[in-house]
């Protein structure tokens, strides 16, 4: 069923939200609708760091074709496709360069052609300091209290400034007119939304912040706090997994700033703008199209065990992350540890298989993080394992979606401790991919996915006693359970799908190109000021009389 995009507008008036949206078929064909009536011959452009595909030159010289399995990617593509937009990243493949036109575009996907990749060149240096320096050494720790120092050099700073200029330039050069739909994603690109609101005043600029956002004393610590405050509220509208992450921005602002709160507004006025700020949790696709090429569960599950050598009555976990120290890693080895420790009858019976994509490998805190998780999966090996049995499988190596999404629907418990997430789609893909209504998903209380998926085990991953427990519950659980608990997380991602989350905004969107025509229709009427008699005043009428 197709909305009818005209009266929903009112719906998601209160942060994109409506009591019975979940009643919407939501899909690419909706996006389009929305587009079609609601925001006719707009224009979208995506600008991410990552790009969605990958050109990279093999030992033979042959160009190979990498699609990174990204969150952000996996949740952004299919909108971009059903939008026929064009994405903006940086193209750090080895064969990138060779694979583009001469205006550095190229059309993607490469089998059905739907949208264009744009892709930016950045120097080693600019890559360097703006990238893995500000953007990963600073912002990053910062925003995901795990207790890791952010560091902040003035250098790193200023290739942060040059870089995000360098894609506001190509926003501007791939815009065909002055007014379209940008989607800023995520903390690489802070002061771009300002950048472009300066050249483009009348784009709407849809920023996300995908990771946390600090309390403002966190949040302090930050030497360009204001500058990046500044840069995002040039956003039309600033959106976060979670209404905690959107009141500690607003918090954020409020302190280091001279501007209006309109709380029940969920707006701030600053500079003559007014910005909104909302929760919009992010999600996956359904159906996720990874599944089309995968065989059944039981075929899945039984190469799997083959690949490492499992017998079949063991409980296969698996995590699935980035080598990334906000994820967990170690803490849910501490929970392995704790389980054979109290429960000595599960050794051998147990494995937890984790795969771990190498990420940021120069900077120290994951080179260390990488040993770590070495020695530690080597320490419970040696201490619990017996010939022909690891109840530790280290995997640091990159897997496509299809690869992972087999490994999903080869397991018994999905393990998703993150110390702190904006989301975490792992959890979300986990559930898409079991159609057979089994597995357990345990889950952290500090990532953002346990707001929506209240039918997992939520755990504190601080906690080992409680997360061994949990797994205990989660290994032991019955098929009934896990029925009952799968289908209910299933029809909460089938509902909170990633093109609602995409409907959330551009119809968002869309009101708010309504309301700058309505000002813009009413600029040479002279002002009059609400009746004494009337308790009742919209948020154009405040902004007109400040």
């Amino acid at each position: 069923m197709v909305p009818d995009t005209s009266s929903k507008l009112r719906e998601y008036e209160k942060n994109g939200h409506s009591a019975d949206a979940t009643l919407i078929n939501w899909s690419p064909e909706t996006l389009r609708k929305i587009l079609a009536s609601e925001l006719p011959g707009a224009q979208v452009i995506v600008v991410s760091n990552r790009e969605p595909y990958i050109h990279n030159l093999k030992d033979d010289g042959d160009v190979e074709l990498v699609v990174p399995a990204s969150g952000l990617v996996s949740a952004l593509e299919p909108i971009t496709r059903a939008c026929a937009g064009t994405w903006i990243a940086y193209g750090g493949g080895s064969a990138d360069r060779q694979t583009v036109d001469q205006n550095d575009r190229m059309e993607v996907p490469p089998d059905r052609p739907s949208y264009t990749l744009r892709r930016v060149w950045l120097s080693e240096e600019e890559q360097q300091g703006y990238y893995l320096g500000f953007a990963n050494e600073g912002l990053w720790p910062l925003c995901h209290i795990a207790f890791t120092r952010p560091i902040f050099r003035a250098s790193d700073w200023k290739a942060y400034e040059a870089v995000n200029r360098k894609f506001a330039d190509t926003v501007v050069a791939e815009a065909r007119n002055e007014r379209p739909i940008v989607l800023v994603q995520d903390y690489h690109f802070a002061l771009l939304p300002r950048m472009i609101r300066e050249r483009l005043p009348e784009a709407i600029v849809i920023t996300f912040w995908h990771i946390p956002w600090p309390n403002s004393e966190v949040f302090s610590i930050c030497p360009w706090r204001e500058q990046i405050l500044d840069g995002l509220l040039g956003s039309s509208i600033i959106g976060f997994h979670t209404q905690f992450h959107c009141n500690n921005f607003t918090e954020s602002v409020d302190r280091f700033l001279e501007s209006r709160i309109e709380r029940e507004d969920a707006a701030i006025s600053y500079g003559g703008q007014t910005s909104l700020v909302h929760a919009y949790p992010i999600s996956i696709e359904w159906p996720p199209t990874q599944l089309e090429n995968l065989p059944s569960v039981v075929e899945c599950r039984d190469h799997i065990r083959a690949r490492f050598g499992l017998d079949e009555d063991v409980k296969l976990c698996v995590g699935v992350e980035r080598l990334d120290y906000t994820k967990g890693i170690l803490d849910r080895f501490e929970a392995l540890e704790e389980l054979f420790t109290h429960h000595p009858e599960w050794i051998g019976r147990v494995v937890v298989l984790q795969i771990a994509a190498p990420s940021r490998g120069t900077l120290p805190a994951y080179q260390q993080l990488y040993e770590d998780c070495l020695q530690r999966a080597e320490d419970l090996n040696q201490r619990f394992g017996s010939e022909g049995y690891k109840p530790v499988l280290m995997v640091a190596e990159h897997h496509t979606q299809e690869q992972v999404y087999e490994i999903y629907r080869a397991a018994d418990v999905c393990l998703v401790t993150s110390l702190h997430d904006g989301m975490n789609l792992v959890a979300k893909e986990f559930v898409a991919a079991r159609d057979d209504e089994q597995g357990v998903l345990l889950l952290s209380t500090f990532a953002g996915a346990a707001r929506e998926l209240l039918e997992a085990l939520i755990v504190n991953p601080y906690d080992a006693t409680m997360m061994s427990d949990m797994l205990l519950q989660a290994i032991t659980m019955s098929p009934d359970e896990q029925r009952r608990r799968m289908a209910s997380l299933r029809d909460i991602v089938r509902d909170n799908n990633v093109y609602r989350w995409a409907g959330s905004m551009l119809l968002d969107a869309a009101r708010l190109r309504k309301r700058g025509a309505i000002d813009r229709a009413t600029a040479n009427v002279d002002y009059q000021p609400p009746s004494a008699s009337g308790n009742i005043v919209s948020i154009v009428d405040r902004k007109r009389a400040s």
